[in-house]
């Protein structure tokens, strides 16, 4: 029954205001059925980032960046499509709570959620900090430790090792409680290189990081390792 209200209330809406869904362009519907219904069926992905000491980072991703969830990302992030935010959210949560799982007993109750800040010339653009806002539509709290030391370039015409320059020493951890567990929180990871720097500024503050949540990932240019799909919680 719920299903048969909301869908009049849209068709409603769309007469008073049309709109097309962001993902596959269809008319009248701020985000179709089928879009939502490839979003919810994304399979988490269990990957990991080479650190410069040899170790590695994990990354917990759900989508590809291509096809409707590339046009749904845009829509959001830079499209002012807030309307998208609960179903990019639903994908958000079902990434925390499947990184939190893996998370050894001991520290699940210490883990705090870190998201990459946005630049200011991004922020004034824009109007809200995507992905703080996306944790506050999945019932989640970013902590607001990173802090952005130095304004960077825009990353899209950047190589991997200009990424990587482009955003070494650019974050830093504000004072907060030590000995904490962090998973940090980002909407697409391509070189890795801005959750690596987050990575980095977390470990030099002495505090354990559990590993990196992205909604997507940039095939072409992730590196190339071993990836496992996570099994699907029922309930998740």
């Amino acid at each position: 029954m719920w299903e048969r209200v909301r869908e009049a209330v849209l068709d409603a809406w769309a007469v008073l205001a049309p709109t097309e869904c962001p993902g596959c362009g269809a008319p009248d519907r701020a985000l179709c059925a089928a879009c939502r219904a490839e979003l919810d069926a994304a399979p988490v992905v269990r990957e990991a980032l080479p650190r410069a000491d040899g170790s590695e980072l994990p990354v917990w991703r759900a989508l590809d960046y291509g096809g409707a969830a590339r046009g749904i990302l845009l829509a959001f992030k830079d499209g002012g499509r807030t309307d998208a935010a609960p179903a990019l959210a639903g994908v958000l949560r079902r990434l925390v709570r499947t990184a939190l799982a893996e998370a050894p007993p001991e520290l699940r109750g210490r883990v705090v959620l870190a998201a990459i800040p946005s630049s200011r010339a991004a922020f004034r653009r824009r109007g809200y900090r995507h992905v703080p806002l996306l944790l506050r539509r999945a019932g989640l709290r970013d902590s607001g430790l990173l802090r952005l030391t130095r304004q960077t370039q825009d990353q899209s015409n950047l190589d991997t090792t200009q990424r990587l320059a482009n955003r070494a020493e650019s974050l830093t951890v504000a004072r907060g409680p030590k000995h904490l567990a962090v998973l940090l929180v980002d909407d697409i990871v391509t070189t890795g290189a801005t959750v690596l720097e987050a990575d980095r500024a977390f470990r030099e503050a002495g505090q354990l990081v559990l590993g990196a949540v992205a909604l997507a990932r940039t095939e072409r240019r992730l590196p190339k390792l071993s990836s496992t799909p996570e099994i699907q919680r029922k309930g998740s």
